[in-house]
């Protein structure tokens, strides 16, 4: 899974994006009740230098602003915030009334397992963001993105993690969801077999269903949206399958597409009918 991500840019230099920033918006809905956009970057909530995001707050926004939390993919162990640059690109251009952080997080390796250091970092992110509620003038209901790894960290933070019920809906790209799937477990696959082992020595049973969205999803899951390809050498198309089927059997609200041609990513038509179909869950789920 490492280096690998969505192949998005042909598609989104057409939309022609623009960008612009004012960091002397003034963040007192009192002193400026029609708030400028204001865009931070490389925000710290660590001491180490990936525990940094990136701050988009629309203007006109008011303490009903939500907030898209976007987390990037690189099987745990590699990936940067700017991965996701495409997305929040498409996301100022579309859906212009919802803050935007994206984030980086520790990165795993031999001494430091993804889990819990990874939930961590969002849960820190997290907390800061409600404490800074009135500061940057916006809501306390979030939603999240992730693309892969980024994708399973989304699922399972809002699966398991969310104990003030904050997150209205989480979107999950090529996102593993089940580490006890048979199609990894007993794969031969090299890249299945490291996704495994980047979590450590603890392969029972028990420890992977706790870092399995899968096994954590209840009847209180946040809406979520899925997207899979059936042809995707790092993620098994059960992944998406069995995570739908459990879904609708604990009757929590959610869309899945399985894009039968395509892989770890993808361009073209399939690639705008998950922008549509994300952007119009987004607006029903997060933005209204």
């Amino acid at each position: 899974m490492k280096h690998i991500k969505i192949t998005l840019l042909a598609l989104f230099i057409a939309f022609g994006f623009t960008s612009c920033s004012d960091n002397d918006a003034s963040p007192s809905p009192e002193n400026n009740p029609d708030l400028l956009y204001q865009e931070t970057l490389n925000v710290s909530y660590g001491n180490d230098t990936d525990q940094k995001f990136d701050l988009y707050l629309p203007a006109n926004r008011t303490l009903d602003t939500k907030v898209m939390i976007m987390i990037h993919g690189g099987g745990w162990i590699s990936g940067d915030k700017a991965d996701m640059n495409f997305l929040k690109d498409l996301m100022r251009l579309d859906l212009p009334n919802i803050a935007i952080v994206n984030m980086n997080y520790r990165l795993a390796d031999a001494n430091n397992p993804p889990i819990p250091m990874q939930i961590d970092d969002i849960s820190t992110v997290v907390d800061m963001l409600k404490a800074k509620q009135d500061e940057y003038v916006i809501s306390d209901d979030i939603g999240f993105v992730g693309v892969s790894a980024g994708a399973h960290l989304s699922l399972l933070w809002s699966y398991a993690h969310d104990s003030n019920s904050q997150v209205k809906m989480v979107g999950s790209v090529v996102g593993p969801t089940n580490l006890t799937d048979p199609a990894y477990l007993e794969s031969e696959n090299p890249y299945l077999l490291q996704l495994i082992e980047v979590f450590g020595i603890d392969t029972s049973s028990a420890f992977l269903e706790s870092v399995s969205p899968y096994h954590q999803a209840t009847t209180s899951s946040p809406p979520t949206i899925l997207f899979n390809g059936g042809n995707d050498p790092l993620v098994p198309t059960s992944q998406g399958i069995d995570m739908d089927a459990k879904l609708s059997s604990l009757g929590v609200t959610h869309s899945f597409t399985l894009y039968p041609e395509e892989g770890h990513g993808w361009t073209g038509a399939a690639l705008l009918d998950t922008w549509i179909s994300f952007k119009a869950f987004t607006k029903t789920h997060l933005e209204d």
